[in-house]
């Protein structure tokens, strides 16, 4: 990303990971904290236990993220709960985590209801975790597909029953497609990658995809579902001919995945392809000045971006009730954001790290987050 384009907001963005964490258990979970906000493999220790709700589909990272903390500070502990992208908002504006994991930023609303848990100033997005989506499928002896959005979305949608379907096979010329019948398996809880993955559907397919962008599934769409990341992958790799929508991260073993058309060409998934596709985007219209929520560009046409891409946010408060709640959340996401912590979420999920203008102003937001006492 640009820095013109970028930087301001990435500073917000960090400041939001601090902030939501204030709310949810205060002083009661960290306590002995010492002060220093420096990176936790290389600044001033910190103690007490921080208390997460939110995205499964950071899992790997997320866990990697905890034990390099916990490792180079004895006695801080993260606990961290994937019940999902909304379970997580939800706690942070009522304060029942110190920070929310998200695969979607806050909406305005959700934005307003976090300053009665957060301060005057709310919460803030901040990006930590980018990603692909893949579409992963379970079809014997096939382990690579070509697809456009219009496809996809007729996959999703039931309008495609079969995998040897006139419109899968005119993509896909030389590949042997079975006579097996299609089944979509989608999220059952409300979900950031569902958000994204119907945001992409709706952008680059609005023809065949009429709902809006989401968080919760359609009800009026049939197929299988399953609850969170591990659940719908655990599914499709249970049945033949099933498909889903899953962080890149979670697919391994049988299931194949396929590459998106994106202007004349075809994108296999990637780190890099995701993190090229993050680079189209922009700062969301209306939001403070270090709120660093991206919109993506779903329709973009620039070469070797994969756009089924999610960005996953750690949403914090600005303000804390304590001082030791602040400095815990400021260390752990200080180690999140630095080169270790990007580093380790790569090596264990797959993940694009953040851009040097993103993570540097990340840094600088994660400094001002404050106490009330």
């Amino acid at each position: 990303m640009k820095a013109t384009r970028f930087g301001r907001n990435a500073a917000i963005a960090v400041i939001a990971a601090g902030a939501l964490a204030l709310t949810a258990c205060g002083s009661d979970n960290a306590t002995g904290t010492t002060g220093g906000t420096q990176s936790a493999a290389a600044g001033n220790k910190v103690t007490g236990t921080l208390t997460g709700i939110g995205a499964s589909s950071t899992g790997a990272a997320m866990d990697a993220w905890k034990a390099g903390f916990a490792t180079a500070n004895q006695g801080a502990t993260v606990q961290y709960s994937p019940d999902g992208s909304g379970a997580g908002r939800k706690a942070i504006i009522d304060g029942s985590a110190q920070f929310a994991g998200s695969d979607a930023y806050l909406k305005d609303d959700e934005l307003e209801a976090s300053k009665a848990k957060c301060g005057p100033e709310g919460a803030i997005n901040i990006p930590v975790y980018i990603s692909p989506i893949a579409v992963a499928f379970n079809i014997p002896d096939v382990k690579e597909l070509k697809l456009d959005a219009a496809t996809v979305a007729k996959i999703f949608r039931g309008e495609i029953a079969n995998w040897n379907d006139p419109a899968i096979a005119a993509l896909n010329a030389g590949v042997t497609l079975p006579d097996l019948k299609v089944t979509p398996v989608n999220r059952s809880d409300d979900s950031g990658t569902t958000s994204n993955f119907t945001d992409y559907l709706a952008s680059a397919a609005p023809e065949v995809w009429t709902d809006k962008a989401a968080g919760v599934w359609p009800a009026s769409l049939k197929g299988e579902n399953a609850k969170g990341t591990s659940g719908v992958v655990k599914t499709v790799t249970d049945t033949p001919g099933a498909v889903t929508y899953a962080d890149d991260s979670a697919v391994s073993g049988k299931l194949g995945t396929a590459s998106i058309k994106v202007g004349e060409e075809f994108v296999k998934i990637s780190a890099d392809a995701a993190a090229k596709a993050v680079e189209a985007g922009k700062p969301v219209d209306g939001r403070a000045s270090n709120d660093v929520a991206v919109k993506l560009d779903r329709k973009t046409t620039a070469s070797g971006a994969y756009p089924v891409v999610l960005v996953s946010y750690h949403v914090v408060c600005t303000t804390y009730e304590t001082k030791a709640v602040a400095d815990l959340v400021k260390a752990f996401e200080t180690y999140v954001v630095s080169d270790e912590g990007q580093k380790t979420a790569a090596d264990a999920a797959k993940s694009a790290p953040l851009s040097k203008t993103l993570q540097d102003k990340a840094k600088t937001a994660i400094e001002s987050i404050k106490a009330k006492a």
